[in-house]
């Protein structure tokens, strides 16, 4: 992407919170290279560090995991769920766009004060959600359509600020689409998902305590049998109005002169 007419680089710099190998960013990358955006990783299972602040960021991607927003690093030593709800407050703060993803979500709700809960029902999976009447009003999601099929693979959900748009609900969970701000979303659902990210977290995560005919729980090789092209182009989609979204908000806030 090159300079706009104004002689701004309107590529953004994408930072990803990676918390394991299997949890890859999946879709998100695609759009990144499709776009021509500059991307930089935090993959804490690696031991990297995470950024001081979102002075260098313009859209800031915390992906799931395991973990929850209560995992003490005394259980996990490499997740800081203080540290990263400092970082998204930050970014906040400073106007950058920030997505959460499953785990991702539920730190966003954790780092506004809200918490998080547990879901009336686990998920795993590829079910429809339904938008609600401000998920069909948004300008973010309402390219959705009114129950598209996504991808799903969590317990918990995220908790809602006072200020905080539910936008998409499903029959096992009430929060799906969290709209926090106008950059701000928790996604509890997975748009990222691809076959190579599914079959990994098939082997590294499937879950073999939880019977495949649970209530919202796929077979692994129905999974592995789904189309997953048809989610990932509305993540592109809703990345690329979350872009000029964040564009327009940063022109205006840039001082005159």
């Amino acid at each position: 992407m090159s300079a706009s007419a104004d002689g701004a680089d309107e590529r953004l710099r994408v930072h990803f919170v990676q918390h394991e190998s299997f949890e890859a960013p999946g879709a998100f990358e695609s759009w990144v290279a499709g776009r021509g955006h500059r991307s930089s990783y935090s993959r804490v299972f690696e031991g990297q560090p995470l950024p001081l602040s979102g002075s260098d960021i313009d859209l800031l991607v915390i992906l799931g995991g395991p973990q929850s927003p209560a995992t003490s690093t005394d259980e996990c030593p490499y997740f800081d769920s203080a540290a990263e709800c400092r970082l998204i407050t930050s970014c906040i703060a400073a106007g950058r766009a920030v997505v959460g993803v499953c785990l991702g979500a539920q730190l966003i709700g954790q780092a506004l004060g809200a918490g998080f809960e547990p879901s009336p029902y686990p998920e795993i999976g590829n079910f429809p959600i339904t938008l609600t009447a401000d998920g069909l009003a948004s300008p973010a999601v309402a390219h959705f359509g009114p129950r598209p099929v996504v991808g799903h693979w969590h317990a918990d959900m995220p908790g809602l600020t006072a200020q905080a748009r539910v936008l998409a609900v499903s029959a096992g969970c009430p929060r799906q689409i969290v709209e926090y701000g106008p950059l701000v979303y928790g996604f509890q659902c997975h748009l990222e998902f691809t076959q190579p990210l599914v079959d990994g977290l098939i082997e590294q995560a499937y879950p073999t305590a939880v019977e495949p005919s649970a209530r919202y729980v796929q077979r692994a090789e129905v999974m592995r049998d789904h189309q997953y092209d048809v989610m990932n182009h509305l993540l592109y989609e809703f990345l690329d109005r979350l872009s000029v979204a964040y564009r327009h908000r940063s022109r205006a806030l840039r001082p005159v002169g």
